[in-house]
């Protein structure tokens, strides 16, 4: 078995540029940061906060996301994304997460990962 502890925590940054706005990604039309990169750097900071921890070939995937996005950033800003461990029951891990800029913060919620067998996890893919 697996022991993640709470409060296992990291994050990420990236820089807003033309490539992950919202006119780019198709999410809206202006020139800010867009919410499906801001989720899917939340997503990253959980996954990278417990793989380190996990055997070779165990993963993790994500199954649910609940985040607001509260404040627009433009081209050229720094992003962070923090993930916070904050409840691992077998293989359900929660975390509470926190997106900011130089401001502040621009967005917050809660991801929800399992722990897998990524070539099980595959197969059964592929099999569908």
């Amino acid at each position: 078995m697996i022991d993640l502890a709470p409060g296992l925590a990291y994050t990420v940054t990236e820089t807003v540029s033309p490539s992950n706005v919202a006119a780019t990604i198709g999410s809206g039309l202006l020139e800010v940061y867009a919410t499906p990169a801001m989720v899917a750097l939340m997503e990253r900071a959980a996954m990278l906060a417990v793989q380190p921890l996990l055997p070779h070939g165990v993963g993790t995937v994500g199954t649910a996301i609940n985040v607001e996005h509260t404040r627009a950033t433009p081209i050229g800003a720094q992003v962070q994304a923090q993930a916070v461990l904050v409840a691992a029951d077998a293989r359900r891990l929660e975390f509470e997460v926190l997106a900011s800029d130089a401001k502040g913060p621009i967005g917050r919620g809660t991801h929800v990962r399992y722990i897998i067998d990524n070539d099980r996890f595959m197969n059964k893919v592929l099999d569908r």
